[in-house]
């Protein structure tokens, strides 16, 4: 038995000695192929790593990147974003709770690396805390003065909208076999100093300020950057831009040359040769749009012109699109003022074939409300609307910087100049006006604005006055030419339309440094009694009609009625003008 025993056990050994030799085999296998795995694929090692994210970016393929682990699983594997750089904050613990749990399933399933640039791991952090706080996007308030009619909101959104498309650029997925690349280093301290080519912030116009090696081809209306000032690349290498202050009003803005700004490529064809080369910098705009109308001339060209040129003290290039010689002619003094170098005309130097070089470029102009510029937002960051009709009264030669005052020693009689329509909104009994200025104590004079008068002789003609009436309108641009302290009068047409009165001059008007009365016809004063019935919604609602959309305010509102002033309620104005004169 005892025998039998021993060669049961000795068989039992033999039994189970194959057994343990295989497990060995086994075991010896799986840690030979772990240790390959782990020194043939460092990015999986680096996952590891989750308790010091820091140490394992060292591994990364480049410094400043960022790398998101996506896992495809026939479990359910979520996705994750593994978001800490070199440059951001750490991450969080329950950040870091998220991607260990990601990782489980790295070994078995496919790992897909996406890189992404500092500012982008940054922005996507900011995006998962607002959806963790809120649910929701914030959206940026705005400045309620500054706010454009509801029609022109939608306008504006869709081209923020199709702008934000524009600058998107998708994080690049990395393929497998580029994993393993040596690091390029430098590239995400280049991304963070580069500064955009273009700015679409603004409600009014979008503004480029180029700098470095900039060539204009004048025959494809293209800004070339060849050279930077900044190191790294732009997010978008080309924009397109229409220099001119009229940003939602498509009507407008589809008459204005597009400028291409674009960023030279060392794959792409080589940039045009200078053909002439300037030291000055060059300011870029368009005499297109709404020019012509002298409110448009200095809303949308010149107050904006002087608030972008100025800081050059002269020595700027102003290059032109659109340029219309009768334009050139009647405000050469203005721009003779702000530029001592002849005007270039973007379509006679693309004609020519020329390629116009600079060191620095301003494409559009940094416009704010309409016929002012504000203090806090100008170029300089000290111009205000008073040095801008000072810079017209020097460029002018117009003599008066002060009304004149009651009781002096002169004895003059104070000026009171009425700016007669001849189209529209007509003053039909501008002859009682003038009567009761004169009975009242003015010296009347009338002037009828035409886009073809001479600007320096009406210029000298305003500023011997000392007060001004007139209809809302665009002649009322005049009263840039008026002395400082002195009084605008403007008659607001009948139809809820205050609020243009007061945006288009009234405002203006004060920044000026001029008095401002406003004086709203009644519907007794309007000749739309005379077009609709009694109790019509014109005149027991007008404001609602607005809804109607700015065609039917212009066609019906404004040139759809003429005015015949209560001569004994317009009395009452003209003394409230004589006593802003006597202090």
């Amino acid at each position: 038995m005892k025998g039998g025993g021993d060669k049961a056990g000795r068989g039992g050994l033999r039994l189970e000695s194959p057994r343990f030799r295989l497990l060995s085999i086994v075991v010896g296998c799986f840690v030979f192929c772990l240790v390959f795995l782990l020194s043939s694929r460092p990015d999986v090692t680096s996952s590891f790593d989750i308790v010091s994210p820091r140490a394992s970016l060292a591994n990364a393929r480049r410094p400043a990147a960022v790398k998101t682990l996506r896992t495809s699983s026939a479990t359910g594997a979520g996705e994750g974003t593994f978001a800490c750089s070199v440059n951001s904050p750490p991450i969080t613990t329950a950040k870091c709770t998220k991607h260990a749990v990601i990782f489980s399933f790295v070994v078995r399933d496919t790992v897909i690396v996406e890189e992404r640039s500092d500012a982008e791991a940054i922005e996507a952090e900011h995006e998962e805390a607002e959806r963790e706080n809120d649910g929701n996007a914030a959206t940026a308030a705005s400045n309620s003065d500054d706010q454009p009619a509801p029609a022109e909101e939608k306008t504006q959104a869709a081209v923020a909208t199709g702008q934000s498309k524009l600058q998107e650029q998708p994080a690049r997925q990395q393929p497998q076999e580029d994993l393993h690349e040596p690091a390029q280093s430098g590239g995400g301290d280049h991304q963070q100093q580069q500064q955009p080519l273009c700015d679409f912030s603004d409600f009014r116009s979008d503004i480029c300020d180029l700098a470095g090696d900039i060539r204009l081809d004048a025959n494809a209306s293209s800004f070339i950057v060849v050279d930077p000032a900044t190191s790294g690349a732009d997010v978008a290498t080309t924009h397109k831009v229409r220099p001119y202050p009229r940003k939602g009003d498509m009507t407008c803005m589809n008459r204005i040359t597009e400028i291409t700004v674009r960023r030279a490529t060392t794959t792409g064809d080589a940039p045009p040769r200078c053909t002439v080369t300037h030291t000055s910098p060059a300011v870029v705009f368009s005499i297109g749009g709404y020019t012509g109308n002298i409110f448009h001339d200095f809303s949308d060209v010149l107050v904006p012109l002087y608030n972008t040129a100025h800081r050059y003290a002269g020595d700027v290039q102003l290059v032109m699109a659109n340029a219309a010689s009768w334009w050139l002619v009647k405000y050469a003094k203005l721009l003779r003022e702000l530029s001592r170098h002849p005007p270039l005309d973007l379509a006679k130097a693309a004609a020519s074939g020329e390629v116009h070089c600079f060191s620095h470029a301003v494409v559009s102009l940094s416009a704010h409300k309409e016929l002012i510029i504000e203090k806090d937002r100008s170029v300089d960051g000290n111009l205000s609307t008073t040095d801008f009709t000072r810079f017209v009264r020097r460029a002018l030669s117009l003599p008066r910087d002060s009304p004149t005052r009651l009781g002096d020693a002169t004895g003059k009689r104070p000026r009171l100049l009425v700016i007669s329509r001849h189209r529209t909104r007509l003053l039909l009994n501008l002859d009682a006006v003038i009567r009761a200025a004169e009975e009242v104590g003015f010296e009347a004079v009338v002037n009828e604005s035409d886009v073809g008068n001479d600007i320096s002789e009406v210029g000298k003609l305003i500023n011997s006055c000392d007060a001004m009436v007139g209809v809302h309108g665009a002649g009322l641009t005049n009263m840039m030419f008026l002395p400082p302290g002195a009084t605008l009068v403007q008659i607001v047409p009948w139809g809820g339309l205050q609020w243009m009165a007061r945006a288009d001059y009234g405002d203006p008007a004060e920044a000026m440094g001029l008095k401002y009365v406003q004086y709203e016809v009644g519907v007794g004063e309007s000749t739309l009694k005379d077009k609709f019935p009694a109790g019509h919604k014109i005149f027991t609602e007008p404001t609602s009609l607005h809804k109607k959309g700015f065609a039917f305010i212009r066609q019906v509102l404004m040139d759809g009625q003429d005015i015949v002033v209560d001569v004994g309620r317009f009395r009452e104005v003209l003394l409230q003008v004589l006593n802003n004169l006597s202090q």
